[in-house]
């Protein structure tokens, strides 16, 4: 299983659809409260590239991008294959 982690922030609706789908699936993901930690928005940022919103998602330590993004893999069938990889 591939490594997933996701940083979020409380009352963010596209951190719940990402985690949803994540968990649908099954995955098993360590999420990272950026609003708790600012040091964790820092480290965000550094490896998002700068990207600003939540969520941010990396597999296996690269960085997919945030909600839209991950559902689009999925559309397109590509996310399960990551998923699995580990």
């Amino acid at each position: 299983m591939a490594e997933v982690e996701i940083y979020t922030s409380p009352f963010c609706g596209y951190c719940q659809r990402a985690k949803q789908l994540l968990s649908k699936k099954g995955i098993a993901f360590k999420e990272i409260d950026v609003m708790m930690d600012p040091g964790k928005r820092q480290e965000m940022l550094a490896r998002a590239a700068g990207r600003t919103t939540v969520p941010q998602i990396f597999i296996n330590g690269d960085g997919i991008g945030g909600c839209d993004d991950l559902y689009a893999l999925d559309r397109a069938g590509t996310l399960d294959p990551l998923l699995t990889q580990g």
